[in-house]
């Protein structure tokens, strides 16, 4: 993983003739919760000065460019992040910015940080260029609890049905992270969030939540799978039956 970490981040160094001001890894990895098959290579990397057009179109692609020179080095396909000048992530407005996200990449002028990303970047963000600390403060306890609030009508909105993906029992794992930092004003691995949920017996029925947990720890095992996949796909009724916890912590006097 860092031998991939290392290329890219020389690629966009290179691509910007070295005008870099840093970058930085948070999420799974910078929780020591990374999973290959499952998790996501999470970074920002911020400019000195506009990026061009140019500049840009070479780096939409950078990643998978990079897996056809190591087609065997799986972690390529996990990069997801932002390449966007210092003095525009400041501001947050932007001219020009390469996205890269899990249904593709784009270049766009328009990008909200999530405000889970930007307390994980504040706190525990480990700098991989530069060397430098991150740049902004670590969004306050209202504005985390606003983010759950927003998270919890996502739950509500789209987690009613469920699709064969593993990733659908990770809507129990998102649940339990949300009611841990509404109540500690912080943000944990997914994993670590389910156990600590399991520990504090949050959910009535918590057999799905230790078999998450099993997927997540192990992802290769269970992809495929046609009983997993089946699992997954009847997740739905679990989901909102947890999501009921998250409404009961969010909305109680």
């Amino acid at each position: 993983m860092f031998h991939a970490i290392t290329r890219i981040m020389n690629e966009i160094v290179s691509t910007m003739n070295g005008c870099v001001y840093g970058a930085w890894l948070y999420g799974s990895v910078a929780l020591d919760d990374f999973r290959l098959g499952w998790s996501d290579i999470d970074f920002v990397a911020l400019i000195h000065g506009p990026i061009s057009e140019n500049q840009a179109e070479r780096l939409l692609t950078l990643r998978q460019d990079m897996l056809k020179t190591e087609p065997r080095n799986l972690y390529y396909r996990s990069f997801e992040g932002v390449i966007a000048s210092l003095d525009e992530y400041r501001s947050q407005s932007f001219q020009r910015l390469v996205y890269w996200g899990t249904s593709g990449q784009r270049i766009t002028d328009r990008y909200i940080p999530d405000p889970f990303s930007l307390f994980e970047l504040s706190k525990y963000g480990i700098p991989v260029y530069g060397g430098k600390p991150w740049i902004l403060p670590a969004p306050g306890k209202e504005e985390l609890a606003s983010a759950v609030r927003r998270h919890y009508d996502t739950i509500r909105k789209y987690a009613c049905q469920t699709d064969e993906s593993l990733y659908s029992c990770g809507w129990l794992l998102d649940i339990a992270r949300c009611i841990y930092t509404l109540r500690h004003y912080d943000v944990i691995s997914k994993t670590q969030a389910g156990i600590w949920a399991l520990e504090e017996h949050l959910f009535p029925d918590d057999t799905p939540l230790r078999k998450t947990i099993e997927i997540r720890q192990h992802p290769l095992s269970f992809k495929g799978r046609e009983d997993i996949k089946l699992g997954m796909k009847e997740l739905g009724p679990v989901v909102q039956n947890y999501a009921d916890v998250l409404e009961h912590e969010l909305f109680s006097v």
